[in-house]
């Protein structure tokens, strides 16, 4: 993709990060945020608050591509204020942008909405896709379920509309899972985590920016998308791997009861690292994608190659 307008809502972040580095160069991006930076290159900053309509409305003008990312982090402990907040953050920017977009004379060509992979069920038996998965109704799976739902609701005729659910995002951009991860195997407690059984449903990042890529490429592509590498593994599978690209031989576990103490004094939830996520891109795959990353024995070294030995190392 070349010399395209995108628009980023909630480009802040560690996903909008990662889009912004392989999108920016070739293509002029406005990131919609509560805090904007100063322009850079071909990429420009506008202040929204993710409810209302603004002065941001005129950049989705002739845009070509729109993506939304907005959502306040589940990161957190769940009580009533920040379970409403999660909900309402990201179903209210859905609603305005889609209540600008249905105005707009030249709207973008495809929406992509961001989602979560954790929509279906906790799963150690078998695989959950887009055809045959089940969907619960626990906490992240109703915020899942109200967010798909507030898109869904949303007609465009001159727009193509697309769903990601994304798995657990593999980066080194700020913000992401790696720095976390990577500081536990750095000090020696890189084992698994709880069972260690739980499947880990992951995808790297530049995959997501790729299939965001192909999704605009193919204009027969609308609707869910699972953006989750086709080889998901257990907890101690992706630990172990981990451990042996950043050079270490060992590394403690923890157990599920230590696990919740450290959520509670941190301000998280354990569902984070013990629900079970098996969840495979069949649509992607069915329809031609081809992933860059499919295996952590791949990933993870170009990972650590985009990040300092401090990383990953005390010496």
């Amino acid at each position: 993709m070349k010399n395209k307008r995108i628009i980023i809502a909630g480009g802040t972040g560690f996903i909008g990060q990662g889009l912004v580095e392989y999108f920016g160069e070739d293509n002029d991006i406005v990131i919609l945020t509560r805090r904007p930076l100063p322009a850079s290159g071909r990429v420009q900053y506008m202040t929204w608050d993710g409810r209302t309509r603004g002065d941001w409305a005129v950049a989705l003008e002739g845009a070509d591509l729109l993506i939304n990312l907005t959502g306040k982090s589940v990161n957190c402990r769940y009580n009533d204020a920040n379970r409403q907040a999660i909900f309402n953050s990201r179903t209210d920017a859905t609603l305005i942008l889609g209540e600008v977009v249905q105005t707009l004379e030249k709207p973008p060509r495809l929406w992509v909405n961001a989602a979560s992979a954790t929509i279906y069920r906790h799963a150690e038996d078998r695989p959950m896709d887009e055809f045959t998965g089940e969907i619960a109704n626990d906490f992240s799976v109703q915020v899942c379920k109200r967010w798909e739902a507030a898109f869904n609701g949303i007609t465009l005729p001159y727009t193509r509309k697309a769903i990601l659910r994304i798995g657990v995002t593999l980066g080194w951009q700020p913000g992401g899972v790696m720095h976390p991860y990577l500081n536990l195997v750095k000090f020696g407690l890189g084992g698994h985590q709880g069972s260690g059984r739980q499947m880990f449903t992951w995808v790297h990042i530049n995959d997501v920016c790729r299939m965001i890529n192909w999704l605009y490429d193919n204009d027969n592509a609308s609707g869910v998308y699972n953006c989750t590498s086709p080889h998901p593994v257990p907890n101690h599978t992706f630990m172990r791997l981990l451990r042996k690209t950043a050079g270490h031989l060992f590394g403690l576990p923890a157990p599920a009861p230590l696990l919740s103490i450290g959520a509670a004094l941190i301000g998280t939830e354990t569902e984070l690292l013990l629900k079970s996520r098996w969840v495979l891109p069949t649509r992607a795959l069915q329809e031609g994608f081809v992933f860059q990353y499919p295996v952590l024995e791949t990933a993870f070294p170009d990972i650590l190659a985009h990040m300092p030995r401090s990383a990953y190392h005390l010496f």
